[in-house]
């Protein structure tokens, strides 16, 4: 046992009131007001238990009966989820989630000097501005998880903000390595695709990853997979539904999709991924060179667009990053990354187009007759260019003739603004990598950023270099 503090949180319990209507279920909500935490913010009827003689199904009917005059029966009353969430003052609680779909009165505003406004919303189109923590009590409620934590962090907002969603969805016994995904995800899918038969786990060793191949008894097979968290989610069904169908054969196809189960079925391609695999030096290059054709046919799938104002590196989680990836990290490591981002910060704008965002060797698949596809789209939004080569740098790491093969197949090279931002990002890339694959068990991310960082000090440290050729 550890001797650091121990966990003496309050505990919540949060209404969900859950009615039914024609475009989808509707859930109630109430805007907090006066002087009380986070007012004007949008937030499910909710409070604290009444000391340790009241359990948590008592303090809910109390609570909905004092805030919204509805008459509850604890008969009625369905487990939901539970969130262990820590506010960004840094202060830790828990909180019960219920679910309750019959109940006697209609809704209204009993307490006016802590609440003016009382409305019901679509679980898929919940208003803003709302309280973070209770949108991700709904959130993961909606992918039918029962546990979660919402840790924020000191910089993130009282309000949600899709950009640092801090939603982490714990998995059930049922979504263990090698099981089936969780009864409604199984639902879907066959209202998607029909009966199936076998379920197979497909998922990365790291917690959260959740991916399943289903096949029917006629041999179709597709793909499953449940999001961590929503804004995974809507990238990958925006990039499906948007520019990747432009890229035909050479990726997958969206064949259905549910905001609220944070869950994507999408066709299965042939090949297996380009990670690990062994190939002579010939045919990595050509594979290289098929590698950046595929990257154009991404940057080319939509328009370009000129850099939103005060786009530049990714930089606003770095302290963070660094924080975590510190006793990592070598010495004058953080120095120089330091150093490279405000450098980086001095760079013009590059122009935007579509990217994959995760372009790497692992979502790389090479069929048995050559060709490739690209799959997972989870990370995939407008940027710059270079954006896509920061991963895929690491298996050109000493192999020029691969950064060549790669840019002969992209159509040109790398312009000297863009070599420069690709080093940012690839630092700014390594430090997240170390700090999440130390966090997540992951112990090739934790090397692989090592790896760039040498590279990139190696660099700067030497009077010449190819275009490509330190990476």
């Amino acid at each position: 046992m550890s001797g650091g503090q121990r966990h003496t949180e309050p505990l919540d319990v949060h209404l969900i009131l859950r009615r039914e209507t024609a475009d989808g279920p509707r859930v109630l909500l109430s805007r907090r007001a006066g002087a009380v935490y986070a007012a004007g913010l949008w937030h499910l009827p909710s409070g604290h238990l009444d000391g340790p003689v009241e359990d948590v199904v008592t303090a809910l009917v109390r609570e909905t009966r004092e805030e919204t005059g509805v008459l509850v029966d604890p008969a009625d009353v369905r487990t939901g989820v539970t969130v262990h969430h820590r506010s960004p003052g840094g202060s830790a609680r828990v909180g019960f989630f219920f679910e309750v779909r019959r109940w006697k009165g209609d809704p209204q505003i009993m307490e006016p000097a802590v609440c003016d406004g009382m409305d019901w919303f679509r679980l898929d189109a919940l208003p803003v501005p709302m309280v973070a923590y209770c949108r991700a009590g709904l959130d993961a409620y909606r992918a039918s998880a029962r546990l979660a934590v919402h840790f924020q962090e000191p910089e993130d907002t009282i309000a949600y903000d899709p950009s640092t969603d801090r939603l982490r969805i714990i998995p059930t016994v049922d979504d263990l390595p090698g099981a089936q995904p969780g009864s409604a995800v199984r639902e879907f899918t066959e209202q998607a695709v029909g009966r199936i038969t076998g379920w197979e786990d497909a998922s990365w060793a790291w917690a959260g990853s959740q991916v399943w191949r289903a096949s029917n008894a006629f041999g179709g097979t597709w793909y499953v997979k449940v999001h961590q968290n929503p804004r995974f989610h809507d990238r990958q069904v925006r990039a499906y539904r948007t520019w990747v169908p432009s890229l035909g054969a050479a990726a997958p196809r969206l064949v259905a999709a549910d905001d609220g189960l944070m869950t994507v079925v999408v066709t299965a391609v042939p090949g297996d991924p380009l990670y690990g695999a062994i190939h002579t030096p010939e045919q990595e290059r050509r594979i290289f060179r098929q590698i950046g054709a595929l990257a154009r046919r991404i940057h080319q799938s939509a328009p370009a667009r000129p850099a939103p104002e005060g786009s530049g590196p990714a930089a606003g989680k770095l302290e963070r990053h660094l924080a975590a990836a510190r006793p990592h990290l070598a010495g004058g490591d953080e120095e120089f990354v330091r150093a490279l981002v405000e450098r980086g910060r001095q760079l013009p704008p590059l122009e935007w187009v579509e990217t994959h965002g995760d372009f790497q060797l692992r979502n790389i698949l090479r069929a048995a007759d050559g060709t490739l596809t690209v799959i997972d789209f989870e990370r995939s939004e407008p940027g710059e260019v270079v954006r896509d080569l920061v991963r895929l740098s690491d298996a050109w790491a000493g192999r020029p003739d691969l950064y060549e093969a790669l840019m002969a197949g992209y159509g040109r090279a790398l312009t000297a603004v863009e070599e420069e931002r690709l080093a940012v990002d690839a630092a700014l890339d390594a430090v997240s990598g170390i700090q999440f694959g130390v966090a997540n068990g992951v112990p090739d991310l934790v090397e692989r950023g090592r790896r760039t960082l040498r590279r990139l000090r190696a660099a700067a440290d030497s009077p010449t270099r190819t275009p490509g050729g330190v990476w």
